[in-house]
């Protein structure tokens, strides 16, 4: 009746959170207390919720459940489909309060809200650059320490992001993702399918005359700026 009542009698002794069901209880008591019970068997890495280590499982076994109805890519983690899926919806659920801009992502509201503030709270140690997100600055401490945690299980390369990693083991696997719209060709980085895009004379033509609603999408950024981005990646065409 509690899921109807909005009834929540149990409340956290360390702070002021309070649930319904007792076992929802246990999950905050763990991040105050730093208990973390439950163990990758691959990794030895530890969780503090067994849901998470279902997920963590996945990035050792290479399962990805989770498909997408509408182009049939899989992923392992739910989020990502979801987060995937707007990329056919168009849906920007992410608001900024400062703005009209909405986004498809957090991170995007994220690094577009440093535009306003210009502030970053997590500070680089070996220059004066700072981040707003601690990702970003882990990701930005490797051109220091040049550390390259991501190797490749095919061969004996090494890189510093894993974003690098993935466009890698497509030279592996044959994978090419980014699909032609005119014909049937695909390519395994976005930058030569722009190029090769160019070669068609309907989508040249296009161009010159917009007809299309900018979405938050590589394609339609190329198209009314000259600038796609491929996740890290700019290309100035």
């Amino acid at each position: 009746m509690r899921a109807h009542t909005g009834e929540k009698p149990y409340q956290c002794s360390q702070c002021d959170k309070s649930f319904s069901p007792n076992i929802h209880l246990k999950r905050p008591l763990r991040t105050h207390s730093g208990k973390k019970p439950y163990q990758c068997c691959h990794c030895n890495k530890t969780f503090t919720q067994e849901n998470v280590l279902k997920n963590h499982l996945m990035t050792h076994t290479k399962e990805k459940p989770y498909k997408c109805s509408k182009c049939g890519k899989a992923f392992s983690q739910k989020n990502n489909l979801e987060m995937h899926m707007r990329t056919h919806t168009g849906e920007k659920p992410y608001k900024c309060s400062q703005c009209n801009k909405d986004f498809t992502q957090n991170s995007s509201l994220i690094s577009h809200l440093m535009t306003h503030n210009g502030e970053g709270p997590y500070q680089c140690s070996q220059c004066d650059k700072a981040f707003l997100v601690n990702s970003k600055l882990k990701s930005h401490l490797r051109t220091h320490t040049e550390e390259k945690p991501y190797k490749c299980d095919q061969c004996e390369k090494f890189f510093a992001e894993n974003s690098t990693l993935k466009k890698h083991m497509r030279t592996h696997t044959g994978e090419r993702p980014y699909k032609c719209s005119q014909c049937d060709k695909a390519y395994s980085r976005n930058n030569a399918l722009i190029s090769h895009l160019m070669k068609h004379k309907n989508y040249v033509t296009d161009l010159i005359e917009p007809k299309i609603e900018v979405k938050d999408e590589p394609m339609d950024l190329f198209i009314h700026t000259g600038i796609i981005r491929d996740k890290d990646e700019k290309y100035d065409i």
